[in-house]
């Protein structure tokens, strides 16, 4: 698991100054949805299974985080571009990613990079990194917005790992593993090695996440994350959101942990 976060990590925080259309010289054929124009070479099936899934998540993921109220949201020259290349080998020459990646993210230009059927693009990479383009578009890069919150959407939508996830919160509270929050709220994944540390961190973000959703649900978590982008503190935003049943961190720790009892 500690490789899977590692890479999931890189992945989500690098933001590259490469312009990824004018690699290696390749000529791109365009393929355009409602908010995606997806290039690529050669394969024209990959593409256009990227296209359909990528509209089908960005209605699920936009409608579980309220953003489809939003009539201009990712539409005509706002759409993201996604690249899709040939193979693995012009993927990394072109990005200079290492040979273990199957895809990267430039949250600076909003695309999304990857390689005709590489593996695990589709069902993983590509709603994990979509779910960060609209949390952050929406909530800003501004504000107290603690990066367990960041990962935990992200990985929540990825709806065919939920039951794995959910697997490996109940192992590690059975083994008395689990971390305070404020300690997750101060845990700085980039600089840690410990691998039951990372594995930890990202098996808690997506259960926090899954435990506001799932018992106070969508409509209160988006003012949570509404007040997060409007600069409150996690306490500030918890108590505006969440009150009178939830009001702090301490509150929201309990509750959650009762909440893991009840998961089966």
């Amino acid at each position: 698991m500690h490789k899977f976060a590692k890479i999931i990590f890189i992945i989500t925080m690098i933001v590259t100054l490469f312009k990824t259309s004018q690699a290696i010289g390749l000529e791109w054929s365009e393929l355009k949805g409602d908010h995606f124009i997806i290039y690529f070479t050669g394969d024209e099936k990959f593409a256009k299974d990227v296209e359909r899934r990528a509209e089908e998540y960005y209605k699920q993921i936009a409608g579980e985080l309220g953003y489809q109220r939003h009539s201009d949201f990712w539409t005509w020259d706002k759409r993201v571009k996604i690249y899709i290349y040939p193979d693995h080998t012009s993927f990394v020459k072109a990005t200079g990613q290492p040979d273990w990646s199957q895809g990267m993210a430039n949250y600076t230009d909003k695309e999304l990079v990857g390689f005709a059927w590489s593996k695990g693009f589709i069902e993983g990479f590509l709603p994990h990194e979509m779910a960060h383009l609209i949390f952050r578009d929406y909530v800003g890069f501004e504000g107290e917005v603690p990066l367990w919150l960041d990962e935990g959407v992200a990985q929540w939508m990825e709806l065919k790992k939920r039951e794995k996830f959910k697997t490996a919160l109940l192992q590690l509270a059975a083994k008395n593993l689990l971390m305070p929050i404020e300690q997750i709220m101060r845990l700085d994944i980039r600089n840690v090695d410990n691998e039951l540390l990372v594995h930890t961190f990202y098996i808690e973000a997506v259960s926090l996440v899954g435990f506001l959703m799932n018992v106070h649900g969508s409509n209160k978590f988006i003012d949570f994350c509404r007040q997060l982008r409007d600069g409150k503190s996690l306490d500030d935003a918890l108590k505006s959101a969440y009150s009178p049943s939830m009001q702090n961190i301490k509150e929201f720790e309990e509750q959650w942990r009762e909440y893991i009892k009840e998961v089966k």
